[in-house]
């Protein structure tokens, strides 16, 4: 797309979550998504999850987020107490996670609304020899980090705790509520990097977890193996997508990674993981194109086909209806 530049290592593609240019013996990782501020969330949670989006976009490529550039076209019925809550949060998300926010522009215009409040991209750069350009291969482990519908829990809970309440409780509300704060893959895609030997990394966003994996495959050319009942299900994720009728499988899940790893460091994967006190498993194996792309729920196979509806945005609407 555009010019043909031969510095461009990683160019738009499906099922990958970032552009890469190579700058001699290093690279410059790039992401770019709107900056989503929800302000129905509360000011300082929609912030948080602003920027973890960017930066876990560009943590998946296995290099450190570092710099921000962020365009914020606001709503004219934004208030400057509004705007300095939100700035304080990118301020202080970016100093824990060392980014430094280079340029930008900031302004009100008639015609913006909420949650869309502009655009950012966010960049890493470090050593080409970091850099995981995603390619899974045949006999990678498939590796899920903190199951399915993280996103798809953390906003249904913000959203609508009466109906989550109601049916299950307090406690479950609030471990649902607590689930918010999960969704962000910076600390998931770097620890798993930093074994070696990953092949792939993806954040599970629309089409969730069976969703990301199917993207994965196609792009790699591979098949799949995975097997339902290996991936990890928290119990408030299980409960809220009950209460709400969502499969979670295949629901939103901001926050999940996705990855592939040689057999042989998989387990150190898992065990980096867990060390950041991210819960992980093995769920699969990658195969060969022919053997096809199958799940296996409770020892029957199915064959894998992508979601292309993700039930989340479904059952928003018809929840926030009610």
């Amino acid at each position: 797309m555009g010019a043909k530049d031969a510095s461009v290592l990683v160019k738009p593609q499906s099922g990958v979550d970032f552009g890469v240019v190579a700058l001699g013996r290093q690279v410059m990782v790039l992401s770019t998504d709107p900056f989503y501020i929800a302000r129905e969330l509360g000011i300082k949670k929609a912030a948080w999850f602003a920027v973890h989006i960017l930066a876990s976009d560009v943590a998946v490529s296995g290099i450190r987020p570092r710099y921000l550039a962020v365009d914020l076209n606001l709503p004219p019925e934004m208030t400057e107490e509004e705007l300095v809550l939100m700035w304080d949060v990118v301020h202080s998300e970016c100093k824990k996670l060392g980014i430094a926010v280079v340029t930008g522009h900031t302004a009100r215009y008639a015609g913006c609304n909420y949650p869309f409040v502009g655009g950012a991209t966010m960049f890493g750069v470090g050593e080409r020899k970091k850099l995981i350009i995603p390619q899974s291969r045949v006999g990678d482990a498939i590796i899920v980090s903190k199951g399915p519908a993280i996103e798809t829990t953390g906003l249904m809970a913000a959203y609508f705790p009466s109906f989550l309440k109601g049916k299950y409780g307090e406690r479950i509300l609030r471990e649902a509520q607590d689930v918010y704060y999960q969704m962000s893959t910076v600390k998931d895609a770097l620890a798993a990097a930093s074994v070696g030997g990953v092949t792939a990394m993806h954040d599970a966003t629309e089409g969730g977890v069976f969703g990301g994996l199917y993207e994965m495959a196609q792009h790699s050319n591979v098949g799949m193996r995975i097997y339902q009942d290996d991936i990890i299900l928290q119990r408030a994720v299980e409960k809220t997508c009950a209460c709400f009728g969502i499969d979670p499988y295949i629901s939103i899940s901001e926050g999940t990674l996705l990855a592939t790893a040689g057999q042989k460091k998989a387990r150190g994967v898992i065990g980096a993981l867990k060390e950041e006190g991210i819960p992980a498993s093995i769920v699969g194996e990658v195969v060969s194109k022919k053997e096809g792309l199958f799940v296996f729920i409770k020892g029957k196979k199915k064959r894998l086909e992508h979601p292309k509806v993700d039930p989340f945005w479904i059952k928003f609407e018809e929840y926030l209806k009610k």
